[in-house]
């Protein structure tokens, strides 16, 4: 009887603990995620602004 009921309780422990391993590794994801698409984000920025300054240095440099 002991034996069942000490094996319920590992089994909650268990279940409890992938739980909490499985909420740590979405964050981690999550942050990553978050993190790569804030960088993605500025880079396109910064490569969208480089043909417009080209373009205007182009011009006066042929005068």
């Amino acid at each position: 009887m002991s034996q069942a009921t000490s094996m319920r309780k590992r089994h909650r422990f268990d279940s409890r603990m992938t739980r909490i391993v499985l909420l740590i590794s979405f964050l981690f994801f999550f942050g990553r995620f978050v993190y790569s698409s804030v960088g993605a984000w500025y880079h396109l920025q910064d490569k969208a602004q480089l043909p417009q300054v080209s373009q205007t240095i182009d011009p006066s440099a042929q005068r």
